[in-house]
């Protein structure tokens, strides 16, 4: 275990110690009994920000339903805050996804945690998202979710990352403008491109 990992497991149990309610929802997804996983998940959204690190970490137990249900919880901590009236717990747990997103997690978190930015996020997730185009394994998933971001900023992340992407990334990043309303003539939509011979023009 690299040092900043370890450090962020001491983090997270440092603060599911301090947090009752933290400790209580992680020690029942790791309950062997399914009926005690499942109503510990559904019940998660209410734990916060402080559930993001330790349910992150979680995402990868060695026991399939373990992770599983850490995954499930993680999607309703983001929900939950994204409800009516709750702008500050949303913040909370907007920076806590994306101080995950920046830390040492595998490509199957992070994808996790990209598509709840995409959910909840705003102009704060917009770089932290773009600057994983670069990731081979997770560039697609990036450019739709910061796609799904409105306001100018993601708007004009893609319109900039359509000359910095490679070129066979391009004809993907215009279809994600096309999305949002952008003519991107120099790039047709695949759906155009006729598969057979065809008079028919694209």
């Amino acid at each position: 275990m690299g040092i900043d990992r370890f450090a962020g497991a001491m983090s997270a149990t440092a603060a599911a110690e301090a947090n009752p309610p933290l400790e209580e929802l992680l020690t029942a997804l790791r309950s062997e009994d399914d009926v005690q996983r499942t109503q510990a998940w559904i019940s998660a959204g209410a734990v916060g920000a402080p559930a993001v690190a330790p349910l992150a970490g979680l995402m990868l137990d060695a026991q399939p339903e373990v992770a599983r249900a850490a995954k499930r919880a993680l999607w309703q901590v983001a929900r939950h805050s994204g409800r009516p009236g709750a702008e500050a717990d949303k913040a909370a747990v907007i920076a806590a996804l994306l101080a995950a997103l920046a830390g040492e997690r595998s490509d199957a978190v992070k994808r996790e945690v990209m598509w709840m930015l995409s959910e909840i996020g705003g102009d704060e997730s917009v770089a932290p998202l773009v600057s994983l185009l670069s990731n081979a394994e997770l560039r697609e998933d990036a450019r739709m979710c910061v796609e799904r971001i409105p306001g100018t900023a993601s708007l004009d992340a893609l319109k900039a990352a359509l000359d910095a992407a490679p070129q066979d990334f391009k004809v993907n990043i215009a279809e994600s403008l096309r999305k949002r309303g952008v003519e991107v003539p120099e790039f047709p939509s695949v759906k155009l491109v006729p598969t057979r011979s065809t008079n028919v023009q694209a």
